[in-house]
């Protein structure tokens, strides 16, 4: 019981169900030495759970406080073990890492190629996850059928479990993310379960960072079949910096404040779709890109985007943005 011997917590039990009972007769119910009761009766009070009464008796102090002390305790001993533990097999980590290198430097990175492989290291290090995931996303992607990705069902279940561990997911954007029907519907809900998610025009290649320690990149542009995984080093720290760099200058995807309180008021509110389509317009997302995300054809999204402009009284996709964020449309 909460590190407690068997022994010590029979005396303890014995002292509940005894009450007030002086070390012989307490001996005599546990059919123990007077002299084994009184060690454990000392360490009983040490932790606060038993006490000398009056006239050489003992008794147990009320369980529900003492315990829960006590459980509070060894919890708070179990969260610095587990933490001094993480911390030695970082350390043991780096050490055989530092011993590998001396003796091949190519492990700096390794080199996956096939499918198979490439999905089952993929999977390894997503699994090892515990603080930070980093992404520069565009194509490849991973998951395919029949040439298609996933829906967005799987990629939201598990960015929902990571940010519930405290993961800090950070994702840029760019139109080439788009790459299939429903994507930009479904970065807005990552977005709205906690990852921060911003945009830029273009992107020079895919890049994952795990706990700021691990690099994945793609070594092809078309098929997610072959890629480099860098490990501690000066290129890790470069690939760590220029992401940095560009989330410094990447957008944020959905607006951060609400209606400014001196914003006029307009009757004609926007609705879902209009709003979607205003942020697919405002993060450069052309007429061909935004037909595939609302699964409709070109010539129907063009129409779509020539309707809005004209209800913003708009003659270019910026002053449709302008006057979507006049009105406060797009913090919506």
């Amino acid at each position: 019981m909460l590190g407690i011997s068997a022994f010590d917590e029979g005396v303890y039990r014995a002292l509940l169900t005894h009450a007030s009972r002086d070390v012989t007769a307490l001996s005599n119910v546990l059919e123990s030495t007077p002299a084994r009761v009184t060690h454990a009766l000392r360490r009983l009070a040490a932790l606060g759970l038993a006490r000398r009464a009056e006239r050489g008796r003992w008794e147990a102090t009320g369980p529900r406080s003492t315990l829960t002390a006590l459980l509070n305790k060894r919890r708070a001993e179990t969260v610095s073990a587990f933490s001094e533990a993480e911390a030695a097999v970082d350390d043991l980590h780096t050490m055989y890492r530092l011993g590998r290198l001396q003796k091949n430097p190519g492990d700096l990175v390794e080199v996956h190629t096939g499918k198979e492989a490439v999905a089952r290291r993929v999977a390894e290090l997503s699994a090892s996850l515990s603080t930070h995931l980093w992404i520069l996303d565009r194509p490849p992607y991973l998951d395919r059928t029949n040439g298609q990705p996933h829906d967005g069902s799987t990629e939201t279940a598990i960015t929902r479990a990571w940010l519930a561990r405290g993961v800090d997911i950070r994702s840029i954007y760019c139109p080439d993310s788009m790459a299939y029907p429903g994507r930009f519907e479904t970065v807005l809900k990552l977005t709205a379960l906690g990852e921060q998610s911003r945009m830029l025009p273009r992107l020079p290649f895919k890049l994952h960072i795990i706990d700021r320690r691990t690099a994945i990149m793609p070594l092809t542009g078309g098929v997610y079949d072959s890629i480099a995984v860098v490990h501690g080093s000066g290129l890790l720290d470069a690939l760590v910096e220029l992401f940095e760099a560009y989330w410094s200058k990447a957008e944020p995807l959905v607006g951060e404040g609400r209606l400014p309180s001196d914003v006029p008021a307009f009757e004609d509110r926007p609705s879902d779709a209009d709003v979607m389509l205003l942020r697919m317009l405002h993060h450069g997302l052309k007429d061909q890109a935004i037909a595939r995300q609302l699964g409709v054809s070109t010539r129907t999204a063009t129409r779509r985007v020539a309707a809005l402009m004209d209800r913003l009284g708009a003659q270019t996709r910026f002053q449709a943005g302008a006057s979507a964020r006049e009105r406060g449309w797009l913090e919506l």
